[in-house]
């Protein structure tokens, strides 16, 4: 990411380092509210983070759905 914006309190490249445990739900509150806090403020997080949990919420629900087989699995693993 070109932008390492200063936004909430944290740089862009903190905020990916913490987006998954951000989308399952995982941060503390104080972490929680300055990822959310640089996502309102950095229009480049927000684009990703936003693609990024619409992927992991897409794979979820796809994996959830049945028993995926191993080739439905390598799909989305691939996308």
């Amino acid at each position: 990411m070109a932008d390492n914006q200063l936004v909430g309190g944290l740089r862009c490249f903190e905020v990916l380092a913490v987006l998954s445990d951000y989308v399952d739900g995982e941060l503390d509150a104080e972490t929680k509210a300055k990822v959310e806090a640089h996502l309102a403020g950095c229009d480049a997080c927000t684009k990703f983070g936003g693609e990024f949990g619409a992927v992991v919420g897409a794979l979820r629900q796809k994996l959830q759905a049945d028993e995926p087989s191993a080739a439905a699995v390598l799909k989305w693993a691939t996308l």
